[in-house]
């Protein structure tokens, strides 16, 4: 399936939504697990929820260009909120589960929401903790009322009431919800993403219908997918990157949306899916590669070198493909004994024996970590993009791929290069601009084009080549400017290592705060008998301690000298996406850590 740009010109979301319902009806759209059995649920059933939850938010008081927030994981209840939101003229405003009552507080007063859809009891007590300081709030709707039986609330109703409500308007009205979704135009407001917020509050990075539709075929026509894709749904919802991977695309391409049950049961619903199309975060990458490196390290004489072979001839094969070249025969054949051998058993212990492509986004990763999926015969792309783009701008297009590079402009984008090597990206994705933000918007948006941050180059192919962000490039107190996005991958391409920041601005030398793999080194703490009772205890263990300094002097061999990590703290305490150091696609926020830990950097000084 080919869409081409004619099939959305002039739609809108919820147009292109209800077509699909009607076009794709008992065609299976999203798939969840209830009482531990994947449930199909079909586009006809998609559409009829999303259209009560709508109407139920009219019957509530939902008038065109209300914001409607949702909170939750990834379930099909955000999406029917979400489609319900946008196909009544609403404008759906995701908010990360992992906020605290006072950044949710934030984002409801910044938007002005209307309403509040949450998962369940824990978020419903973040929004009932700071209501009496969000006075736009009109109502409150709960998915899973579990623990709730006896709760009551003027303010609170259930989802199923929520539904009831658009069912019984739907009766009365039958001509309504049709009405309402064919009134946004392409080019209004559609939803509203916020930033994490690395430096300074979120902002509200305004995307239009246009904007949406637009990034998806652009990407559709690099990377195609079609209606037997399988997906697996994970990411926050509220990210722009899952938004488009398992919401606005399977619009254009038909894919079904598997929503993973919990965080902690990835590895096992990545196995019973098997994604055809499976995007994830460099720190999910990292991990799946933890993972095998160290089951091979337990393993009999016998797998490591059948595993050291098999990835060898992965890896040779590889080389000759990414230079355009074919491989010989002889080399052809090798790799097939291999993969049927051992490379096809790796795959399904990760569950990616059936993926056509795969893509890693929304951080930059390490070159060396994707050439070593692509030796194990997986098709692997960077793709690169901010919110304010809708996403992707660059990606790998079909055998061009180039590692150390994140692809080239998706077709209808254009990159360019300022003076003082800025990338500046411009196309129908960018965005409106920030909500109730014009001084920002100015400064983003000039002409046209979005100055995204980041610093790069264009090399003599066109592939982008991203070198950092433009605010954390550290210029040494000898004045040597140094990357250090490309010291902290190698960093953490080590099994040990989860996360880095390398210091040294105005600095002599660089040094680096790390943090632990907790799962890899208890296990190699508890494999070499090194006594701890605490996470902090097991960062400070002698034995854990020349466990990372031999992975840092390892990455330090590959760097020049005035670029190698001088001295290193680990982090003592367990950091997690619900605290404000990490974003909620698992990066260290660099000025929170510089901040939280200055006494342990000046301590390296």
């Amino acid at each position: 399936m080919m869409p081409s740009q004619t099939l959305i010109k002039n739609e809108t979301v919820p147009s292109l939504f209800w077509r699909r319902v009607h076009e794709w009806a008992d065609k299976t759209a999203l798939r969840a697990k209830v009482y531990g059995i994947w449930r199909k649920i079909t586009w006809k059933e998609y559409g009829q929820q999303a259209k009560y939850a709508g109407l139920g938010l009219i019957q509530l008081g939902l008038e065109k260009g209300d914001r409607v927030t949702i909170i939750s994981e990834n379930n099909p209840e955000w999406l029917y909120s979400d489609m319900g939101a946008l196909c009544t003229g609403g404008v759906s405003v995701g908010i990360y589960p992992t906020d605290s009552p006072q950044q949710v507080a934030y984002v409801l007063n910044h938007c002005q929401a209307k309403f509040y859809i949450a998962e369940d009891e824990e978020q419903l007590d973040k929004v009932l903790e700071i209501r009496d300081s969000t006075p736009h709030l009109k109502k409150i709707i709960v998915m899973d009322m579990e623990g709730l039986r006896h709760f009551e609330d003027p303010m609170v109703i259930s989802f199923d009431q929520l539904l009831e409500l658009g069912k019984s308007l739907d009766e009365e009205s039958p001509l309504l919800f049709e009405q309402r979704l064919r009134e946004p135009n392409p080019e209004d407001l559609a939803i509203l993403i916020y930033t994490s917020g690395t430096t300074g509050p979120p902002k509200g990075a305004m995307i239009s219908h246009s904007n949406i539709l637009s990034t998806m075929d652009m990407q559709n026509q690099v990377n195609q997918g079609d209606e037997n894709d399988e997906i697996l749904s994970f990411l926050p919802l509220c990210h722009i990157a899952q938004r488009t991977v398992s919401v606005f695309a399977p619009l254009l391409t038909g894919g079904k949306i598997n929503f993973v049950e919990e965080m902690d049961t990835i590895p096992q619903n990545m196995q019973e899916v098997s994604p055809t199309i499976f995007f994830a975060v460099p720190r999910i990458w990292e991990k799946f590669y933890s993972s095998l490196i160290l089951t091979m390290r337990e393993s009999t004489r016998f797998e490591k070198l059948a595993f050291k072979w098999a990835t060898g001839v992965g890896q040779k094969c590889s080389s000759i493909r990414l230079k355009g070249d074919k491989p010989p025969l002889y080399l052809l054949a090798l790799f097939k004994f291999a993969d049927w051998t051992v490379l096809k058993n790796l795959k399904k212990v990760i569950g990616l024996n059936k993926a056509r492509y795969c893509l890693s986004g929304a951080a930059p990763i390490s070159p060396d970590l994707l050439k070593f999926y692509h030796g194990l015969g997986l098709d692997i792309r960077e793709v690169y993009g901010q919110t304010e783009n809708c996403g992707p701008t660059t990606i790998h297009y079909d055998d061009e791929v180039k590692f150390g590079t994140v692809g080239q402009p998706l077709p209808g984008a254009e990159v360019r290069i300022a003076e003082d090597g800025e990338i500046l990206l411009k196309g129908p994705h960018v965005f409106m601009g920030y909500f109730n933000d014009p001084e920002k918007t100015k400064e983003t948006v000039i002409d046209g084009w979005l100055y995204t941050g980041d610093v790069g180059r264009l090399d003599e192919d066109g592939h982008l080549i991203i070198t950092d962000r433009k605010k954390d490039i550290i210029i040494t107190a000898g004045g040597k400017n140094i990357t250090p996005s490309e010291i902290e991958n190698q960093l953490k391409f080590s099994p040990y290592i989860t996360d880095a920041v390398v210091i040294g601005d105005g600095r002599k030398y660089l040094t680096a705060l790390i943090m632990v793999d907790d799962e890899n080194v208890m296990k190699f703490a508890q494999e070499n008998k090194v006594p701890f009772t605490t996470y902090a205890s097991l960062t400070k263990a002698k034995e854990v301690v020349e466990l990372i300094a031999s992975e840092v002097e390892n990455v330090n061999k590959q760097f020049a000298r005035v670029e190698t990590v001088k001295k290193f703290c680990l982090i003592d305490i367990q950091l997690t996406t619900d605290d404000e150091e990490i974003t909620p696609t698992g990066k260290l926020k660099r000025n929170f850590v510089n901040a939280k830990f200055k006494d342990v950097i000046e301590s390296m000084y």
